[in-house]
């Protein structure tokens, strides 16, 4: 082992890493300026039992009942080989329905390595041929045989293909839904998700994980065809959506462009693959050791900064620990109103500037005055004394 990966089986406490997956990885996305989840993230510290052993344990997590819900649905759409999901998918890409498509299961059998390569294998092979309007195109020609119709030969859909991405060093198994290829000469990413779009609208929030989740494949996916030669950019930026309409379980089909996510993503796993500058700022005692007492984890942790903000509570284990240490500050009131506050951390500051006190950093007397003048105002709209 390098000494790096010492230092992290030491934080660890040497148990094993814990895996990530396409949901941890789009979690690390909600808060790329925080070292602390960076550093435990990259060790691969199992966080939800970090949290319980400190006595703040995670309080989010999909119930049995969406699991079960989410798996009935997905049967649904692919039922009958994925005829009424082809239909969606191609109809949603502006395409003529394919008349004929394989349908390749990848979802069972060997162990996650050897089915990776089966994947890979199989879905580089379903690139379109030399004859084909889309083969060997750059970017720019792959969209124009999309608008043309793309190739004639049948399209193929892969039912939960497993691609692989390397995260701070150590590869990861990631399970797209669907990847469907030789629609309009590209691979499509085809996520299915049981939320429903009620009057042509989705949840914002649950929207905006499938979309960070969804990019996570994408990317994953066009690592894997340029590890064969192959263009990345055959792997289109706009990914299949396929939710329930309504308040019914009729399958509707939406495109999502991940392009914004797809840039997010690549920027924190580049920042976790960085962890010796990481490390660098983290002292030599620092554990996060699950067979270490609790009153010698929190002061460890604390030895870290971390960034919360109340986006935290939905994706990280760790968030009811850092809002309680947060507690006083400006962070726990949000990014934008620490941001408001031009840097001021200090609850009890805020309002002592708030409430006239000379501020003694003259950097701050601009902030002081905003405060002071929006005290005014709030007096004035409650009609109370200033």
């Amino acid at each position: 082992m390098t000494s790096s990966e010492e230092r992290l089986a030491t934080i660890r406490g040497g148990v094993p890493p814990r895996r990530h997956n396409a949901r941890t990885i789009a979690a690390l996305t909600g808060n790329p300026g925080c070292t602390r989840r960076a550093v435990l993230d990259g060790a691969g510290v199992d966080k939800p039992l970090l949290a319980e052993r400190i006595g703040f344990p995670a309080g989010f997590g999909q119930s049995r009942f969406a699991i079960t819900r989410g798996n009935a649905f997905e049967a649904q759409v692919k039922a009958d080989g994925g005829t009424e999901l082809l239909r969606l998918v191609a109809e949603r890409l502006g395409v003529p329905v394919p008349a004929t498509a394989s349908w390749t299961d990848l979802g069972d059998g060997d162990d996650p390595a050897g089915r990776e390569r089966r994947s890979a294998a199989l879905l580089a092979a379903a690139l379109p041929t030399a004859g084909s309007a889309a083969a060997d195109a750059g970017a720019s020609d792959v969209a124009g045989a999309s608008e043309a119709g793309g190739t004639d030969e049948p399209a193929a859909l892969f039912d939960h293909p497993l691609l692989g991405l390397e995260v701070a060093g150590r590869r990861v198994h990631l399970e797209p839904d669907l990847v469907a290829a030789r629609l309009g000469g590209r691979f499509h990413v085809v996520e299915v998700k049981s939320f429903p779009v009620i009057d042509g609208q989705a949840d914002p929030t649950k929207l905006a994980a499938a979309a960070v989740q969804s990019a996570v494949y994408v990317l994953a996916l066009r690592e894997l065809l340029a590890g064969h030669g192959h263009d990345p950019q055959l792997v289109s930026h706009e990914v299949v959506l396929v939710c329930p309409r309504d308040f019914a379980n009729q399958p509707v089909a939406h495109l999502l462009d991940v392009r914004k996510q797809l840039l997010v993503v690549r920027r924190q796993l580049d920042r976790m693959a960085r962890l010796d500058t990481l490390l660098a700022a983290v002292p030599a005692d620092f554990t996060a050791d699950p067979a270490a007492d609790a009153a010698t984890l929190v002061g460890s942790l604390s030895q870290v900064p971390a960034r919360y903000a109340p986006d935290c509570l939905a994706s990280c284990e760790l968030a009811y620990f850092c809002r309680h240490e947060a507690r006083g500050h400006t962070g726990a009131l949000g990014r934008p109103v620490r941001e408001a506050l031009g840097g001021i951390t200090d609850v009890d500051e805020v309002l002592a500037l708030a409430g006239g006190e000379r501020a003694a950093d003259p950097e701050r007397a601009e902030a002081a005055a905003l405060l002071r003048a929006a005290a005014r105002l709030r007096a004035d709209a409650l009609g109370v004394p200033a």
